[in-house]
């Protein structure tokens, strides 16, 4: 009887302080960065409270609910629900701290650009807005920038608001949130899937710098530097060609890396000048001349001149049609054979 009266006292002993401290000694430490597990349990104005397991209620205000723009706290959090929260600031005066899930879909959102440009991915995204040096859209969520420079388009920049555009990544920095992208790369790399060098295209002439022309092909520009137009001497560009000009070019480099398709009529000439003395027999003979050029490159690929290669290929055909001669007359012979045991 006695142990159970002392038992009964120690019990009656523990007082609102020893359960506080006992509270405390199972209390988890939150710090800022922290990705915690959290459970709305109610929804306010601008804001919700919520219950991470701390002393006192933890606060998300409508802000932080979304990397996007949000009007009320009912599109991202049902009550009851439970997900993940970063913890964005310390315990205020009244011990609660500051949530956000901006900041773990910002987090996320750069892990997959980055991933995306890793893969040299192709994405689409609309343009919001345009300015002096571009176009403005969103890639997960973030804000990107396509500078005028990589827009290729013939309507003026600021039709484009609105537009869905293919798009290459050209930067992903977090750190100085940057994150550049190019419609000019896009539409360069599906283009060039049906092209290869040595293919002759025509184009117009789209514009004109002292350094050389950019020709629209199909929808993608190509340099025809200066040094590629002619084996003649060429002070500028302007004196041989004016705008919407229509060419026959070849294709001698395709570098999908940069979106650069670099051309020339420079090895079309039949006889060097001809560019600039007879441009139509140029574009007469340009599948010729196209197919000298491919024949001298695959010579060189194969480190012997093109009289080896061409004579190789004689001689490969030669092989074949003894082959097929051989089998005609084989053919022949059994025809005969079978019509006299007939």
């Amino acid at each position: 009887m006695v142990n159970q009266q002392e038992n009964n006292n120690n019990n009656i002993g523990f007082t609102h302080e020893d359960f506080a401290a006992l509270l405390d000694r199972y209390d988890y430490h939150f710090s800022p960065g922290d990705i915690v597990a959290g459970t709305v349990f109610s929804m306010e104005p601008r804001g919700a409270l919520i219950d991470i397991g701390a002393k006192t209620a933890a606060y998300i205000p409508i802000q932080e609910m979304s990397i996007n723009r949000v009007d009320n706290p009912d599109e991202v959090l049902q009550s009851n629900e439970t997900r993940e929260f970063f913890i964005l600031t310390d315990e205020n005066e009244d011990g609660q701290l500051t949530l956000s899930i901006r900041r773990i879909e910002y987090m996320r959102a750069w892990e997959r650009v980055r991933q995306l440009q890793q893969e040299d991915a192709t994405v689409r995204s609309n343009v919001f807005a345009t300015n002096r040096g571009g176009a403005l859209v969103r890639i997960e969520g973030l804000r990107g920038f396509i500078p005028g420079s990589h827009i290729s388009a013939k309507e003026a920049k600021e039709d484009l608001v609105g537009e869905d555009l293919p798009l290459k990544f050209l930067e992903v920095d977090e750190e100085r949130n940057r994150l550049v992208l190019s419609h000019r790369r896009a539409l360069v790399e599906r283009k060039m899937n049906g092209l290869e060098v040595g293919q002759v295209v025509r184009g117009s002439v789209r514009g004109i710098k002292p350094y050389g022309a950019f020709i629209d092909i199909g929808g993608v520009s190509g340099l025809l530097h200066i040094s590629e137009i002619s084996h003649d001497h060429i002070d500028t560009p302007h004196s041989v060609f004016g705008v919407n000009d229509e060419l026959k070019v070849m294709i001698i480099d395709l570098d999908a890396e940069r979106g650069r398709i670099s051309l020339s009529t420079k090895q079309l000439e039949p006889e060097p000048g001809d560019m600039l003395k007879n441009r139509d027999l140029v574009f007469e003979k340009a599948e010729e001349m196209a197919e000298k050029y491919r024949q001298k490159l695959l010579a060189e690929a194969e480190g012997i001149t093109v009289e080896e290669l061409n004579a190789a290929e004689s001689a490969s055909e030669d092989v074949v049609e003894a082959s097929s001669s051989d089998e005609a007359e084989d053919s022949e012979g059994e025809m005969v054979g079978a019509s006299v045991e007939e």
